[in-house]
Protein backbone atom coordinates (compact mmCIF):
# COMPACT_ATOMS: atom_id res chain seq x y z
CA UNK A 1 0.00 0.00 0.00
CA UNK A 2 1.30 3.64 -0.72
CA UNK A 3 0.09 7.06 0.77
CA UNK A 4 -1.52 9.40 -1.81
CA UNK A 5 -2.33 13.06 -1.13
CA UNK A 6 -5.40 14.46 -2.61
CA UNK A 7 -7.25 17.62 -3.15
CA UNK A 8 -10.91 17.20 -3.85
CA UNK A 9 -14.14 18.69 -4.59
CA UNK A 10 -16.77 17.51 -1.77
CA UNK A 11 -20.91 17.39 -2.96
CA UNK A 12 -21.70 20.86 -1.17
CA UNK A 13 -18.69 21.81 -3.75
CA UNK A 14 -16.19 22.67 -0.99
CA UNK A 15 -12.45 22.10 -1.66
CA UNK A 16 -10.92 19.27 0.44
CA UNK A 17 -7.19 18.15 0.91
CA UNK A 18 -5.78 15.19 2.68
CA UNK A 19 -4.13 11.52 2.32
CA UNK A 20 -5.54 7.95 1.78
CA UNK A 21 -3.80 4.82 1.38
CA UNK A 22 -4.01 2.78 -1.88
CA UNK A 23 -2.38 0.58 -4.16
CA UNK A 24 -2.13 2.69 -6.48
CA UNK A 25 -3.49 6.18 -7.79
CA UNK A 26 -6.40 4.71 -9.93
CA UNK A 27 -7.36 2.44 -6.87
CA UNK A 28 -6.87 6.18 -4.63
CA UNK A 29 -9.21 7.47 -7.42
CA UNK A 30 -12.16 4.72 -7.10
CA UNK A 31 -12.08 5.44 -3.16
CA UNK A 32 -12.44 8.83 -3.10
CA UNK A 33 -15.42 8.70 -6.07
CA UNK A 34 -16.72 5.91 -3.98
CA UNK A 35 -16.89 8.70 -1.16
CA UNK A 36 -18.78 10.90 -3.71
CA UNK A 37 -15.40 13.44 -3.81
CA UNK A 38 -14.53 14.77 -7.09
CA UNK A 39 -10.86 14.56 -7.33
CA UNK A 40 -8.99 17.58 -8.77
CA UNK A 41 -5.59 16.39 -8.10
CA UNK A 42 -3.83 12.68 -6.75
CA UNK A 43 -0.52 12.35 -6.32
CA UNK A 44 1.71 9.70 -4.24
CA UNK A 45 3.82 11.03 -1.41
CA UNK A 46 7.35 9.57 -2.80
CA UNK A 47 9.99 8.77 0.85
CA UNK A 48 13.21 10.22 -0.08
CA UNK A 49 14.37 6.27 -0.35
CA UNK A 50 12.07 5.68 -3.01
CA UNK A 51 12.86 8.21 -5.51
CA UNK A 52 13.58 6.81 -8.79
CA UNK A 53 17.00 7.70 -9.90
CA UNK A 54 16.15 7.12 -13.73
CA UNK A 55 13.44 9.55 -13.29
CA UNK A 56 16.21 12.10 -12.52
CA UNK A 57 19.00 11.66 -15.29
CA UNK A 58 16.02 10.84 -18.08
CA UNK A 59 14.22 13.95 -18.28
CA UNK A 60 11.49 14.74 -20.50
CA UNK A 61 12.78 16.95 -23.04
CA UNK A 62 11.02 19.11 -25.42
CA UNK A 63 11.83 17.14 -28.44
CA UNK A 64 10.15 13.74 -26.89
CA UNK A 65 6.77 15.87 -25.87
CA UNK A 66 6.71 17.00 -29.53
CA UNK A 67 6.93 13.35 -31.09
CA UNK A 68 3.79 12.54 -28.66
CA UNK A 69 2.10 15.60 -29.42
CA UNK A 70 2.78 13.81 -33.17
CA UNK A 71 2.20 10.37 -32.45
CA UNK A 72 -1.14 11.38 -30.92
CA UNK A 73 -2.32 13.43 -33.33
CA UNK A 74 -1.70 10.87 -35.94
CA UNK A 75 -3.46 8.16 -34.26
CA UNK A 76 -6.59 10.50 -33.12
CA UNK A 77 -6.77 11.20 -36.88
CA UNK A 78 -6.91 8.24 -38.21
CA UNK A 79 -9.87 7.57 -36.15
CA UNK A 80 -8.45 5.63 -32.88
CA UNK A 81 -9.98 6.75 -29.37
CA UNK A 82 -8.26 8.47 -26.66
CA UNK A 83 -7.74 5.33 -24.53
CA UNK A 84 -6.68 3.76 -27.27
CA UNK A 85 -3.60 6.46 -28.74
CA UNK A 86 -2.80 6.21 -24.88
CA UNK A 87 -2.76 2.23 -25.14
CA UNK A 88 -0.31 2.20 -28.08
CA UNK A 89 1.90 4.94 -26.99
CA UNK A 90 2.58 3.21 -23.46
CA UNK A 91 4.02 0.00 -25.41
CA UNK A 92 6.35 1.75 -27.59
CA UNK A 93 7.31 5.34 -26.71
CA UNK A 94 11.44 5.52 -26.46
CA UNK A 95 11.63 7.31 -23.74
CA UNK A 96 11.60 4.90 -20.74
CA UNK A 97 10.28 8.03 -17.73
CA UNK A 98 7.20 9.40 -20.18
CA UNK A 99 6.61 5.89 -20.95
CA UNK A 100 5.83 5.18 -17.36
CA UNK A 101 4.02 8.51 -17.71
CA UNK A 102 1.52 7.62 -20.42
CA UNK A 103 0.87 4.30 -18.57
CA UNK A 104 -0.74 6.13 -15.77
CA UNK A 105 -2.45 8.73 -18.10
CA UNK A 106 -3.78 5.69 -19.49
CA UNK A 107 -5.52 4.18 -16.16
CA UNK A 108 -6.79 7.54 -15.18
CA UNK A 109 -8.54 8.18 -18.56
CA UNK A 110 -9.83 4.64 -18.42
CA UNK A 111 -11.30 5.22 -15.07
CA UNK A 112 -13.01 8.34 -16.17
CA UNK A 113 -10.52 11.41 -15.62
CA UNK A 114 -10.41 13.61 -19.16
CA UNK A 115 -6.87 13.80 -20.65
CA UNK A 116 -5.70 16.84 -19.36
CA UNK A 117 -7.05 16.58 -15.56
CA UNK A 118 -4.91 13.46 -15.80
CA UNK A 119 -1.70 15.35 -17.12
CA UNK A 120 -1.91 18.40 -14.59
CA UNK A 121 -0.84 15.61 -12.16
CA UNK A 122 2.41 15.56 -14.07
CA UNK A 123 3.15 19.62 -14.42
CA UNK A 124 6.69 18.74 -13.97
CA UNK A 125 6.95 16.54 -16.98
CA UNK A 126 3.75 18.08 -19.54
CA UNK A 127 4.26 21.81 -20.63
CA UNK A 128 1.21 24.30 -18.95
CA UNK A 129 1.10 25.47 -22.32
CA UNK A 130 0.18 21.97 -23.40
CA UNK A 131 -1.92 20.97 -20.59
CA UNK A 132 -4.19 24.41 -21.62
CA UNK A 133 -4.31 23.69 -25.20
CA UNK A 134 -5.45 19.69 -24.58
CA UNK A 135 -8.07 21.03 -22.30
CA UNK A 136 -9.17 23.50 -24.92
CA UNK A 137 -9.69 20.75 -27.31
CA UNK A 138 -11.71 18.05 -25.11
CA UNK A 139 -13.95 21.22 -24.12
CA UNK A 140 -14.27 22.66 -28.12
CA UNK A 141 -14.34 18.75 -29.80
CA UNK A 142 -11.22 19.46 -31.60
CA UNK A 143 -8.61 17.64 -29.66
CA UNK A 144 -6.77 16.03 -32.90
CA UNK A 145 -6.50 19.99 -34.25
CA UNK A 146 -4.78 21.38 -31.62
CA UNK A 147 -2.45 18.36 -30.84
CA UNK A 148 -1.44 18.80 -34.67
CA UNK A 149 -0.68 22.55 -33.79
CA UNK A 150 1.11 21.25 -30.88
CA UNK A 151 2.80 18.92 -32.44
CA UNK A 152 4.74 21.66 -34.62
CA UNK A 153 4.88 24.34 -32.34
CA UNK A 154 7.17 22.15 -30.21
CA UNK A 155 8.98 20.81 -33.52
CA UNK A 156 10.17 24.53 -34.42
CA UNK A 157 11.00 25.18 -30.71
CA UNK A 158 13.04 21.83 -30.75
CA UNK A 159 14.71 23.37 -34.37
CA UNK A 160 15.29 26.38 -32.34
CA UNK A 161 17.19 25.11 -29.65
CA UNK A 162 19.38 22.73 -31.99
CA UNK A 163 20.62 25.62 -33.95
CA UNK A 164 21.44 28.01 -30.87
CA UNK A 165 22.98 24.35 -28.92
CA UNK A 166 25.01 24.31 -32.37
CA UNK A 167 26.57 27.61 -32.56
CA UNK A 168 27.48 27.85 -29.19
CA UNK A 169 29.53 24.47 -29.39
CA UNK A 170 32.95 26.27 -31.53
CA UNK A 171 32.74 28.71 -28.97
CA UNK A 172 32.80 26.69 -25.72
CA UNK A 173 35.12 24.16 -27.45
CA UNK A 174 37.81 27.08 -28.33
CA UNK A 175 37.11 28.71 -24.91
CA UNK A 176 38.31 25.18 -23.28
CA UNK A 177 40.84 24.61 -25.43
CA UNK A 178 42.42 27.74 -24.79
CA UNK A 179 41.94 27.06 -21.14
CA UNK A 180 43.79 24.19 -21.52
CA UNK A 181 46.88 25.77 -23.39
CA UNK A 182 46.94 28.29 -20.78
CA UNK A 183 47.10 26.28 -18.02
CA UNK A 184 49.88 23.62 -19.88
CA UNK A 185 51.80 26.57 -20.36
CA UNK A 186 51.45 27.97 -16.98
CA UNK A 187 52.14 24.94 -15.10
CA UNK A 188 54.73 22.83 -17.32
CA UNK A 189 56.61 25.35 -19.43
CA UNK A 190 57.09 28.11 -17.42
CA UNK A 191 58.37 26.48 -14.17
CA UNK A 192 61.19 25.51 -16.38
CA UNK A 193 62.47 28.89 -17.06
CA UNK A 194 62.08 30.29 -13.78
CA UNK A 195 65.48 28.87 -12.38
CA UNK A 196 67.02 30.30 -15.40
CA UNK A 197 65.52 33.79 -15.15
CA UNK A 198 66.20 34.03 -11.37
CA UNK A 199 69.86 33.15 -11.47
CA UNK A 200 70.70 35.66 -14.58
CA UNK A 201 69.99 38.33 -12.40
CA UNK A 202 68.28 40.47 -15.44
CA UNK A 203 65.20 42.58 -14.05
CA UNK A 204 61.87 40.76 -14.72
CA UNK A 205 59.10 43.07 -16.67
CA UNK A 206 56.36 43.44 -14.83
CA UNK A 207 54.38 41.47 -17.32
CA UNK A 208 56.45 38.53 -17.10
CA UNK A 209 56.65 38.77 -12.93
CA UNK A 210 52.82 38.60 -12.97
CA UNK A 211 53.24 35.52 -15.01
CA UNK A 212 55.78 33.78 -12.67
CA UNK A 213 53.72 34.35 -9.48
CA UNK A 214 50.19 33.30 -11.42
CA UNK A 215 52.53 30.02 -12.41
CA UNK A 216 53.79 29.58 -8.88
CA UNK A 217 50.40 30.02 -7.48
CA UNK A 218 48.82 27.64 -9.68
CA UNK A 219 51.46 24.88 -9.07
CA UNK A 220 51.18 24.83 -5.61
CA UNK A 221 47.71 26.23 -4.83
CA UNK A 222 46.22 23.84 -7.77
CA UNK A 223 43.61 22.61 -5.80
CA UNK A 224 42.73 25.54 -4.02
CA UNK A 225 41.64 27.03 -7.98
CA UNK A 226 39.93 24.08 -8.65
CA UNK A 227 37.75 24.27 -5.49
CA UNK A 228 37.00 27.81 -6.01
CA UNK A 229 36.38 26.87 -9.65
CA UNK A 230 33.53 24.22 -8.87
CA UNK A 231 32.46 26.47 -5.77
CA UNK A 232 32.02 28.96 -8.17
CA UNK A 233 30.07 27.18 -11.00
CA UNK A 234 28.04 25.46 -7.66
CA UNK A 235 27.03 29.03 -6.23
CA UNK A 236 25.88 30.73 -9.82
CA UNK A 237 23.94 27.63 -10.95
CA UNK A 238 22.41 28.11 -7.93
CA UNK A 239 21.67 31.87 -8.43
CA UNK A 240 20.13 30.93 -11.66
CA UNK A 241 17.67 28.79 -10.16
CA UNK A 242 16.20 31.71 -8.19
CA UNK A 243 13.89 34.52 -9.66
CA UNK A 244 16.04 36.68 -9.73
CA UNK A 245 18.90 34.98 -11.00
CA UNK A 246 17.07 34.15 -13.83
CA UNK A 247 16.23 37.53 -14.20
CA UNK A 248 19.58 39.15 -14.19
CA UNK A 249 20.85 35.81 -16.85
CA UNK A 250 18.06 36.96 -18.71
CA UNK A 251 18.98 40.54 -18.79
CA UNK A 252 22.20 40.10 -19.30
CA UNK A 253 21.18 38.21 -23.10
CA UNK A 254 19.58 41.15 -23.79
CA UNK A 255 22.63 43.61 -23.62
CA UNK A 256 25.39 41.31 -25.22
CA UNK A 257 25.98 43.12 -28.72
CA UNK A 258 26.12 39.67 -30.18
CA UNK A 259 23.95 37.65 -28.45
CA UNK A 260 21.07 40.54 -27.79
CA UNK A 261 19.76 40.63 -31.37
CA UNK A 262 19.51 36.62 -31.50
CA UNK A 263 17.71 36.48 -28.09
CA UNK A 264 14.75 39.24 -28.76
CA UNK A 265 14.23 36.99 -32.26
CA UNK A 266 13.60 34.29 -30.58
CA UNK A 267 11.45 35.36 -27.94
CA UNK A 268 9.71 37.07 -30.96
CA UNK A 269 9.00 34.13 -32.57
CA UNK A 270 7.90 31.91 -29.20
CA UNK A 271 5.45 34.65 -28.41
CA UNK A 272 3.91 35.15 -31.84
CA UNK A 273 3.83 31.20 -32.11
CA UNK A 274 2.63 30.61 -28.90
CA UNK A 275 -0.05 33.36 -28.74
CA UNK A 276 -1.21 32.05 -32.28
CA UNK A 277 -1.67 29.01 -31.43
CA UNK A 278 -3.88 29.54 -27.81
CA UNK A 279 -6.08 31.99 -29.98
CA UNK A 280 -6.77 29.61 -32.52
CA UNK A 281 -7.81 27.11 -30.08
CA UNK A 282 -10.26 29.58 -28.60
CA UNK A 283 -8.15 30.65 -25.68
CA UNK A 284 -9.13 33.97 -24.63
CA UNK A 285 -6.39 36.67 -25.26
CA UNK A 286 -5.96 37.72 -21.80
CA UNK A 287 -5.28 34.32 -20.68
CA UNK A 288 -3.40 33.06 -23.63
CA UNK A 289 -0.92 36.32 -22.85
CA UNK A 290 -0.47 35.17 -19.24
CA UNK A 291 0.36 31.64 -20.56
CA UNK A 292 2.57 32.74 -23.21
CA UNK A 293 4.58 35.29 -20.48
CA UNK A 294 5.29 31.84 -18.87
CA UNK A 295 6.56 29.53 -21.88
CA UNK A 296 8.31 32.60 -23.19
CA UNK A 297 11.74 31.18 -21.77
CA UNK A 298 13.34 35.03 -20.65
CA UNK A 299 11.98 36.71 -17.00
CA UNK A 300 12.35 40.27 -18.81
CA UNK A 301 10.64 39.72 -21.81
CA UNK A 302 7.71 37.18 -19.64
CA UNK A 303 7.44 40.70 -17.33
CA UNK A 304 7.00 42.95 -20.33
CA UNK A 305 4.31 40.93 -21.74
CA UNK A 306 2.46 40.65 -18.06
CA UNK A 307 2.50 44.49 -18.59
CA UNK A 308 1.56 44.47 -21.99
CA UNK A 309 -1.13 42.13 -20.69
CA UNK A 310 -2.47 44.59 -17.71
CA UNK A 311 -2.91 47.25 -20.31
CA UNK A 312 -4.77 45.07 -22.44
CA UNK A 313 -7.24 44.16 -19.67
CA UNK A 314 -7.47 48.12 -19.09
CA UNK A 315 -9.18 48.16 -22.47
CA UNK A 316 -5.65 49.25 -24.82
CA UNK A 317 -5.39 47.57 -28.07
CA UNK A 318 -2.88 44.73 -28.46
CA UNK A 319 -0.06 46.50 -30.65
CA UNK A 320 0.13 49.78 -28.88
CA UNK A 321 1.00 48.85 -25.65
CA UNK A 322 3.47 46.32 -27.36
CA UNK A 323 4.82 49.18 -29.92
CA UNK A 324 5.72 51.34 -26.59
CA UNK A 325 7.29 48.19 -24.77
CA UNK A 326 10.15 49.06 -27.26
CA UNK A 327 11.47 45.42 -27.01
CA UNK A 328 9.68 43.46 -30.03
CA UNK A 329 11.10 44.36 -33.12
CA UNK A 330 8.83 46.99 -35.09
CA UNK A 331 7.26 45.05 -37.61
CA UNK A 332 5.39 43.46 -34.77
CA UNK A 333 3.53 45.68 -33.23
CA UNK A 334 2.49 46.61 -37.22
CA UNK A 335 1.87 43.41 -37.95
CA UNK A 336 -1.18 42.43 -34.92
CA UNK A 337 -2.13 46.02 -35.46
CA UNK A 338 -3.56 44.60 -38.97
CA UNK A 339 -4.68 41.33 -37.37
CA UNK A 340 -6.67 43.51 -35.02
CA UNK A 341 -8.20 45.14 -37.70
CA UNK A 342 -8.74 42.41 -39.64
CA UNK A 343 -10.13 40.08 -37.02
CA UNK A 344 -7.51 37.28 -38.07
CA UNK A 345 -4.88 37.82 -34.60
CA UNK A 346 -4.17 34.10 -35.03
CA UNK A 347 -3.35 33.87 -38.29
CA UNK A 348 -1.06 36.59 -38.41
CA UNK A 349 0.51 35.98 -35.63
CA UNK A 350 1.48 32.53 -37.25
CA UNK A 351 2.84 34.65 -39.91
CA UNK A 352 5.10 36.87 -37.63
CA UNK A 353 6.25 33.49 -36.06
CA UNK A 354 7.25 31.44 -39.27
CA UNK A 355 8.90 35.13 -40.33
CA UNK A 356 11.24 35.13 -37.29
CA UNK A 357 12.03 31.58 -36.90
CA UNK A 358 14.05 32.64 -40.84
CA UNK A 359 15.35 35.23 -38.75
CA UNK A 360 16.65 33.09 -36.04
CA UNK A 361 18.18 31.36 -38.26
CA UNK A 362 19.86 34.26 -39.95
CA UNK A 363 20.68 35.49 -36.33
CA UNK A 364 22.62 32.99 -35.20
CA UNK A 365 24.59 32.16 -38.38
CA UNK A 366 25.71 35.98 -38.22
CA UNK A 367 26.27 35.18 -34.72
CA UNK A 368 28.93 32.09 -35.35
CA UNK A 369 30.22 34.01 -38.04
CA UNK A 370 31.29 36.88 -35.80
CA UNK A 371 32.23 34.76 -32.69
CA UNK A 372 34.58 32.49 -34.63
CA UNK A 373 37.02 35.11 -35.84
CA UNK A 374 36.22 36.96 -32.24
CA UNK A 375 37.28 33.74 -30.24
CA UNK A 376 40.66 33.18 -32.61
CA UNK A 377 41.47 36.48 -31.53
CA UNK A 378 41.33 36.18 -28.07
CA UNK A 379 42.97 32.98 -28.26
CA UNK A 380 46.19 34.53 -30.05
CA UNK A 381 46.19 37.46 -27.97
CA UNK A 382 46.05 34.98 -24.26
CA UNK A 383 48.52 32.86 -25.46
CA UNK A 384 50.95 35.66 -27.56
CA UNK A 385 50.84 37.61 -24.03
CA UNK A 386 51.79 34.41 -22.46
CA UNK A 387 54.67 33.95 -24.98
CA UNK A 388 55.90 37.40 -25.35
CA UNK A 389 56.29 37.21 -21.31
CA UNK A 390 58.38 34.59 -21.52
CA UNK A 391 60.07 35.45 -24.21
CA UNK A 392 61.34 39.45 -23.75
CA UNK A 393 63.44 38.45 -20.59
CA UNK A 394 65.31 36.01 -22.80
CA UNK A 395 66.00 38.80 -25.07
CA UNK A 396 67.61 41.05 -22.37
CA UNK A 397 69.50 37.72 -21.26
CA UNK A 398 71.20 38.00 -24.82
CA UNK A 399 72.04 41.24 -24.36
CA UNK A 400 73.51 40.92 -21.36
CA UNK A 401 75.73 38.45 -22.63
CA UNK A 402 76.61 39.54 -25.76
Amino acid sequence: MAKFAYKVMTPTNETLRGSINAKDRTDALVLLREKGYRPIAVSQKVEAKDIDIMAITNRVKIKDIAVFARQFYTMLNSGISIIQCLDILRQQFDNKHLREIINELYESVQKGSSLSDSMKQYKRVFPELLINMIEAGEASGNLDAVLQRMAEHYEKDTRIRRKIQGAMVYPIVLSVITTLVVVFLLTFVLPTFIEMFTSSGVELPLPTRILLGASEFLTSYWYVVLGVILLSAYLIRRFNKTEQGKHFFDSIKLSLPIVKHVTIRVATARFARTLSTLLASGIPLLNGMEITARVVGNKVVEQTILSIREDVRKGFDLAGPIRRSKLFPPMVDSMIHIGEESGSLDDVLKRTADFYDEEVEMSIQKMTSMLEPLMIVIMALVVGSIVIAIASPMFKMFETIQ
